[in-house]
């Protein structure tokens, strides 16, 4: 094994930090080797054989893997950062940096008469309450960048990359009109071009948009943006790349018009240069992912550069007694009215009761296909049931009782803890695995901060290390850091971050690749009016580094918030 040694100087140093033993995974793909790493400030100052040095405080290493932080580039941590400043669950699953202001709702620009607008929208669109954004958010912000200077004010505990939101810029332009397929006037697409050049000279890394139909704003109405043309688009990029450049950011409605969604990406990849498109394998076979390499392919090769960040497991809503019941009708919801799990549990077990809920649920059955719903399981830890899954229709018929009788003899049996996962994407495993593999791809999209009784994906990087690594050894130790850190660094144009070098920003991890788990989703009342939301913990992280400050030791905070608003990227 190689052993690499880079230091400024061959005598006795007294440096910071000094992480010893340790097996170095550096993110740029290449073999690891046994080396110590020596932090100074919030800088990587030594890597190599660093026996004969010192440090205010060392981490033993030893039988660890050491590698740059993650970096997470599909969250939704734009509100809860301003009451969560730890960012979790992003921050205990080796996350040091996140990408943030995704899929077009963003809290600016902003005036203060349409804070409530977008506090809605945000709670229609992504499951965040809408009184908890207003009421924990500073609002000490109109444009974008002042919105940026407000995070840095939070002081977060980890690092930050924003993207400026269709949405916002569209309404605060167009005001009511912005929810229709009306196209902007000149002078409105003008005013467009000059919002989104103001975010990115301002620190904005790009702009985001969602077009997809399940996005809507309270009354029903598709947010702003789903139906704008591939000239709103063009005007914005100009806008952006007279401010130096940014990415374009979408989620797309392949469902009803891929053609157009196709063309949009290849115009803007070609327009804008930078392209990063948030989706997975869905249900297609492998042949779609071949088509989808090809896209990649014929883009990154003629176009522009174009990226794709993807889930590392199917899913798309927990059910279960937490907030979101198995059943869409009225016995159950009124049952989920009930404020706490225990009560809820409590209707289950009561034989009147219960009988009224499987009449219901049996006359309605699941309000998803109970063969694309599987459960978590009754054990202290989940499965995610990617190896030969059983759903609740196929656990039912081997049981001779319908899903909706299995699914509350399950929920009876584990006092209501367990959980059932919706399968709403990445339904082909096969599909999925390839798809993870191309080029193009970066493992990620948790959603962190985002669906917040819905969905907790925030754990992505640690199942993608346990499971593709670790489990399925469908990747290397050394790429599947490298897919994690260098990678997803690269598509934001990071200065001195994803890889372990001399010089580095000191964003690392510590942790054992053979005792990485993610532990079971737990639902707790911490938003803003006691509102509640899934989080997710990890183990196997023995320290998480943010700018050479340790954030986390063990699984726990230790209160130290160094995160920075990167505003400088490399185009």
């Amino acid at each position: 094994m190689k052993f690499e040694v880079h230091k400024f100087n061959w005598g006795r140093m007294n440096y910071d930090l000094i992480i010893r033993g340790g097996t170095v995974v550096d993110g740029t793909g290449k073999a690891s080797f046994r080396a110590d790493v020596a932090v100074t400030g919030d800088r990587i100052v030594a890597i190599g054989d660093l026996s004969s040095d010192t440090a205010t405080r060392e981490i033993d290493a030893t039988g660890k893997t050491v590698s740059p932080g993650f970096v997470d580039l599909h969250t939704h941590l734009d509100a809860q950062v301003g009451w969560d400043p730890y960012m979790t669950s992003s921050s205990w699953h080796g996350v040091t940096t996140v990408l943030m202001g995704n899929c077009g709702v963003t809290f600016a620009p902003v005036v203060e008469q349409d804070r409530e607008f977008l506090a809605e929208m945000m709670e229609s669109v992504e499951d965040i309450p809408r009184q908890s954004i207003l009421e924990g958010l500073p609002w000490d912000w109109e444009t974008y960048p002042e919105y940026l200077d407000s995070v840095q004010r939070l002081k977060p505990a980890l690092n930050v990359v924003g993207l400026v939101g269709h949405c916002a810029i569209r309404s605060q332009v167009m005001g009511d009109r912005s929810l229709s397929d009306e196209e902007p006037t000149p002078e409105e697409l003008g005013r467009m071009a000059d919002i989104a050049e103001e975010s990115v000279a301002g620190g904005a890394v790009g702009f985001s948009t969602s077009r997809i139909l399940l996005h809507v704003v309270p009354d029903g109405r598709c947010v702003p943006g789903t139906y704008a043309k591939i000239d709103e688009y063009k005007a914005i990029a100009d806008g952006m790349n007279r401010a130096g450049g940014g990415i374009f950011q979408a989620v797309n409605d392949f469902a009803t018009k891929a053609e157009y969604e196709f063309t949009l990406l290849r115009e803007m990849a070609q327009h804008a240069g930078d392209v990063l498109f948030s989706g997975g394998a869905g249900d297609g076979d492998l042949r779609s992912v071949e088509r989808m390499n090809s896209f990649f392919t014929n883009i990154n090769d003629n176009l522009g550069r174009i990226s794709s960040a993807t889930q590392t497991r199917p899913g798309g809503t927990l059910m279960g007694l937490k907030q979101t019941p198995v059943v869409a009708g009225r016995v159950w919801n009124d049952m989920m009215k009930l404020p706490t799990v225990e009560e809820r549990l409590n209707v289950l077990r009561d034989p009147v009761r219960r009988a009224e809920l499987l009449e219901e649920g049996n006359r309605k059955g699941t309000w998803y296909d109970a063969a694309k719903i599987f459960p978590l399981g009754l054990d202290e830890l989940p499965n995610y049931n990617v190896d030969n899954p059983k759903s609740v229709a196929v656990l039912a018929a081997e049981a001779g009782v319908t899903p909706v009788e299995l699914i509350v003899d399950r929920l009876l049996q584990s006092e209501g803890r367990e959980l059932y996962n919706a399968w709403f994407f990445n339904r082909n495993t096969e599909s999925m695995e390839a798809f993870l593999q191309l080029d193009a791809v970066v493992p990620g999209l948790g959603d962190a901060g985002a669906h917040a009784g819905q969905i907790c994906d925030a754990d992505s990087p640690t199942f993608y290390l346990s499971y593709w690594y670790r489990n399925r050894k469908a990747v290397t130790l050394e790429k599947a850091v490298h897919q994690l850190t260098a990678k997803p660094a690269a598509v934001l144009g990071l200065v001195d971050r994803g890889t372990l070098k001399v010089g580095a920003f000191a964003d690392i991890n510590v942790f054992d690749p053979e005792k990485l788990q993610t532990e079971y989703p737990e639902y707790v009342h911490d938003f803003p009016g006691e509102k509640g939301r899934f989080r997710i913990k990890a183990r196997g992280y023995a320290a998480t580094i943010v700018n050479g400050e340790v954030v986390t030791q063990q699984g726990e905070h230790t209160g130290h918030r160094p995160g920075r608003v990167l505003r400088e990227f490399a185009r």
